[in-house]
């Protein structure tokens, strides 16, 4: 808790409770609450996901319109993402060189499983999707942020992380698998196989991930994404026989030394 008028000190700074780093904090919210399927967003919107006043969220709102991280249209009264931001995408993208790699085999993954492919790296302490290709041409559309970070036990991606990572490299990771002899057994299942699966299956998605090494390092999991309807039985086990087909493919792109 920051404490009115007393300046803030390095302490606060390390706890991510000083003001600094409070104000990063809320302009994240806001940049992180316009998605595809919400590209406009008003102040009261914008209000109601920051829990703050008005005045506050539109104080935020003003100084990300001056970074050209927002834009306003007057017309409609609503907010939508700034020029900057394709920018830092680019830049970002640039920034991870396997997100360009990966895009035909995501393509491929989608279109021979007509499901949802992810892709999705290691952030220090979680999986993080970086590129998310939707399948179009079913009735039910799903699809995840770019952004977005993932469960690092539950979900297919983090459970190919905690199945590859090596303790050097995530201590969050080692110190997982010491705790839980559960999750140990989880990540030899996922070596084994060669696959993950999140558990349990949210809100009826099913989801199915394999590691994409870079050498001898695992670098990102590819996934299918999918209704758990779709995904099961003989169906699930065609997407799991392509996903690893692909990841490998994937993999030796990416100059893989095979184990």
């Amino acid at each position: 808790m920051v404490v009115t008028g007393r300046p803030a000190s390095a302490t606060d700074e390390v706890t991510g409770e000083g003001p600094a780093i409070q104000t990063v904090q809320r302009a994240a919210t806001i940049l992180q609450a316009f998605t595809v399927e919400r590209p406009r967003l008003t102040l009261a919107e914008l209000t109601a996901d920051l829990a703050i006043s008005r005045a506050t969220a539109h104080r935020y709102a003003r100084a990300l319109r001056a970074a050209n991280l927002l834009r306003f249209d007057v017309v409609t009264a609503t907010y939508t993402l700034g020029p900057q931001i394709l920018a830092m995408e680019a830049a970002a993208r640039a920034a991870l060189p396997i997100v360009t790699v990966a895009e035909p085999f995501l393509d491929r993954l989608t279109r021979l499983t007509n499901q949802t492919s992810v892709l999705s790296v290691w952030n220090g302490e979680a999986p993080t999707v970086v590129r998310c290709m939707d399948n179009t041409s079913g009735d039910v559309r799903l699809s995840v942020r770019t952004g977005s970070p993932l469960d690092l036990t539950r979900s297919a991606q983090g459970r190919v992380f905690c199945a590859y990572l090596s303790p050097g490299e995530s201590p969050v990771v080692a110190r997982q698998l010491r705790l839980s002899a559960a999750l140990r057994e989880v990540a030899a299942q996922v070596r084994r196989d060669g696959v993950a699966v999140n558990s349990p299956e949210d809100f009826g998605v099913r989801v199915i991930a394999a590691p994409v090494f870079e050498r001898t390092q695992v670098v990102a999991a590819l996934a299918v994404l999918g209704t758990s309807v779709a995904l099961a039985g003989a169906a699930e086990a065609t997407a799991a026989q392509t996903l690893r087909q692909l990841s490998d493919e994937l993999s030796e792109a990416l100059g893989a030394i095979a184990g």
